[in-house]
């Protein structure tokens, strides 16, 4: 779930990206997108 959280996030910022939309909050998106991939493949598949 974290993984699908994570795409929809970073599509959301690659599409303000090429929109030229949002300004500051475009990068937020990313840094966030980043740091829940980086959640998910450091937790494993422990749990569900």
């Amino acid at each position: 779930m974290l993984l699908w959280i994570a795409i929809i996030i970073a599509v959301l910022w690659l599409l303000g990206l090429l929109g030229g939309i949002g300004g500051g909050l475009i990068h937020i998106l990313l840094v966030v997108a980043v740091i829940v991939l980086i959640f998910h493949f450091v937790r494993g598949r422990s749990r569900v």
